[in-house]
């Protein structure tokens, strides 16, 4: 894995991991990044349906566009299956809203893929400490949400926010 720190690749190795993503180019990009996990990749919702039904995974990436990524996160839901939603063209609020409420453990905008293992080795470190809803991957990308969505556009969220309790963090 090239330029993560040592305590990301400590604890991203042989972590098994299912990759999906209607793009070829993207699920390579992940599967050499990530490659010192053992990465399973499915270009579709029934080949990922079917590999979440048969494997034990201990993290899945899940874009949404192409994907069926939010049926996706059901499944993953059901399967016990921890997902970061990792998507282009839905980076938006609602998308974003619709993924916490979903129960993903973070939103990921694709233009952050290089820093893909250390997103994953955060969730996977805060899943071993018992951290329900890790918020960390939040604080990094706040400003980049706020410049794409608007200053303050997760006020207008509040309510929803404080229902599922989204995230552990200090705003």
């Amino acid at each position: 894995m090239r330029g993560e720190k040592m305590d990301d690749l400590k604890i991203l190795e042989n972590k098994k991991i299912l990759v999906v993503d209607d793009e070829p180019d993207v699920l390579e990009t992940v599967r050499e990044l990530l490659d010192v996990c053992q990465v399973d990749t499915a270009p579709d919702f029934e080949t990922a349906e079917k590999l979440l039904g048969e494997n034990t995974y201990d993290m899945a990436i899940l874009d949404i566009m192409g994907v069926r990524g939010h049926d996706l996160l059901a499944v993953a839901n059901k399967t016990k299956t921890p997902a970061l939603m990792f998507t282009a063209h839905a980076l938006n609020p609602e998308a974003f809203v619709k993924s916490m409420e979903g129960g993903a453990k973070a939103y990921i905008p694709k233009e952050k893929i290089a820093e893909i293992g250390t997103y994953v080795a955060d969730l996977l470190r805060a899943q071993e400490a018992g951290i329900k809803k890790p918020g960390g991957w939040f604080v990094g990308l706040k400003s980049l949400f706020e410049k794409q969505f608007g200053t303050g556009w997760l006020d207008q969220y509040k309510e929803a926010r404080e229902k599922y309790d989204w995230l552990d963090f200090d705003e």
